[in-house]
C-alpha cells in the first residue's frame, strides 16, 4: 500500500476553499480546481516510492496484477464557475485521432493538438454538495418550449429546424449546433438570450445567465439551450460515455474516470475549439435523464457504469471493508485505517494487486474505493 500525494490543479474554474477545507488545510488563496490521484503521466500522484506512474512501470504485474498502466484516474472537483462545454472521445476515435496527429508532426503539448493519448475518457461524478452541470442533448420538446419562452427573434430559424419533423432527431440536432458554432459573431444573439433570461424564473435560465457572466458572448450560452440541466444532490452522481456533450457549472464532488486527459471542447473556455472535430465524435442522440442514482444495501453504495476501465463504490459509517488491488480509496469525511496506513478526509492510498485483500477499517467515515470492474 502506498499512500498519494496528489497534484493539485489551479484550473481558473476552480473554487478557493473547498478542496482545501476537505483537506483540513489552509486554503492557497488561489483557485484550487482538482486534485488527481492515480498515474497519469501529466500529473502522476508522489509516493514514498516514486510517482506512481514510475511504480508501476517498474513492476506492472506486482502493482495491477497484469501488464499495462492504471486504467483510471481518481480526482476531487471543485468548480466556482463554468467549465468548457465538451464531449471526450470514444477509444476508436481516440486511437485514431492520437497516430492522426502523430503523423501530422503536432507535439502532444501543443495547446492545439486535440488528443493527448490514445484512450477514451469515460467519466463518472458523484456529488459532494449539490452539483450544478449540463449534461447530454435534453428531448427536442424541451429545447423547443426553452426557445417558445425565450422568445428571442435572432432563434427563430433555430426553433424551426428543431420543430421539422421531417428530419431525424439527431440531424437536426447536429445541424442548429453546427450553424451556431460557425457563427462569425455570436455575441449579438448571446446577449439577447441573456437579456430574455435574466427576465424569467427558472433553473435554466439562472444558469443561462451565470454563464453569461462567466463568458460574455460567448458562443456555449447557445449550445447549453440545448442541453440537460441538472442540479444533482449529495449522493446523486453522472455518467458522462463517450460522446456526450457536458459542462459542470458550480459544485463539488469526486471524478473517476478512465486514465485518459481527451477533451473536444466547444466553448466556454479559452483553449482550443476544433469544432469539425467535436461534431466527428459528439452523440446527438437525446437523454431523458442523465442523472445516476446509486445503488444502496446498507451502508454501501454502488456507482453502476458500463465501462470496464473502473467501478466505483462508496462507504458511509462504520466497521471494516476487504478491498482488493489494485485499487485507489479516498476518505471524504472521517478517518480510515489500512493496517498502519491511516487517512484523513481528502487523502488517497493506491492498493497494489500483490496487497492481497486489505480490510478498510473506521468508525465513522465516508469514503470511495475505485477499482477495475
Amino acid at each position: 500500500m502506498l499512500k498519494l500525494t496528489g497534484k493539485v490543479q489551479d484550473y481558473a474554474w476552480g473554487d478557493t476553499t473547498s478542496i482545501a477545507t476537505l483537506q483540513g488545510r489552509t486554503p492557497s488563496g488561489g483557485p484550487e480546481a482538482e486534485v488527481w490521484f492515480g498515474a497519469h503521466p501529466s500529473a502522476p500522484s508522489a509516493t514514498d516510492e516514486g510517482p506512481l506512474d514510475e511504480v508501476i512501470a517498474a513492476d506492472p504485474v506486482s502493482a495491477l496484477g497484469t501488464e499495462g498502466t492504471l486504467p483510471f484516474l481518481v480526482k476531487l472537483l471543485a468548480a466556482a464557475r463554468p467549465l468548457s462545454i465538451q464531449a471526450h472521445p470514444s477509444i476508436e476515435q481516440a486511437q485514431e485521432g492520437f497516430a492522426r496527429e502523430d503523423d501530422l508532426g503536432i507535439p502532444r503539448d501543443a495547446a492545439h493538438r486535440n488528443y493527448k493519448d490514445a484512450n477514451h475518457k469515460p467519466e463518472v461524478l458523484i456529488a459532494l454538495t449539490p452539483f450544478r452541470a449540463m449534461a447530454g442533448f435534453q428531448p427536442l420538446e424541451d429545447t423547443v418550449a426553452l426557445l417558445d419562452e425565450l422568445a428571442v427573434p435572432q432563434l427563430e430559424d433555430a426553433r424551426a429546424e428543431l420543430n421539422d419533423d421531417s428530419v431525424d432527431v439527431d440531424k437536426r440536432l447536429r445541424s442548429v449546433l453546427s450553424g451556431w458554432l460557425a457563427m462569425d459573431d455570436p455575441a449579438p444573439v448571446v446577449e439577447a438570450v441573456l437579456e430574455r433570461a435574466a427576465q424569467l424564473d427558472s433553473d435554466v435560465a439562472r444558469n443561462l445567465v451565470f454563464i453569461g457572466e462567466a463568458f460574455p458572448g460567448d458562443v456555449g450560452v447557445l449550445a447549453a439551450l440545448l442541453l440537460n440541466h441538472v442540479e444533482l444532490a449529495p449522493g446523486e452522481a453522472l455518467f458522462l460515455p463517450a460522446g456526450n456533450m457536458h459542462a459542470y457549472l458550480s459544485g463539488f464532488g469526486v471524478e473517476v474516470m478512465a486514465n485518459s486527459d481527451n477533451v473536444l471542447r466547444g466553448g466556454l473556455t479559452s483553449k482550443h475549439i476544433d469544432v469539425a472535430e467535436l461534431e466527428s465524435i459528439v452523440n446527438f442522440e437525446p437523454i431523458d435523464d442523465p442523472v445516476l442514482v446509486p445503488e444502496v444495501e446498507g451502508n454501501r453504495s454502488v456507482f453502476p457504469v458500463p465501462v470496464s476501465d473502473f467501478a466505483v463504490t462508496r462507504y458511509d459509517g462504520e466497521g471494516s471493508v476487504s478491498v482488493a488491488g489494485p485499487a485507489i480509496v479516498l476518505p471524504v469525511a472521517g478517518e480510515i485505517e489500512l493496517g498502519e496506513l491511516v487517512l484523513s478526509a481528502g487523502e488517497a492510498a493506491f492498493i497494489a494487486a500483490k496487497d492481497g485483500d486489505v480490510s478498510v477499517q473506521c468508525e465513522s467515515a465516508d469514503f470511495f474505493v475505485v477499482q477495475t470492474s
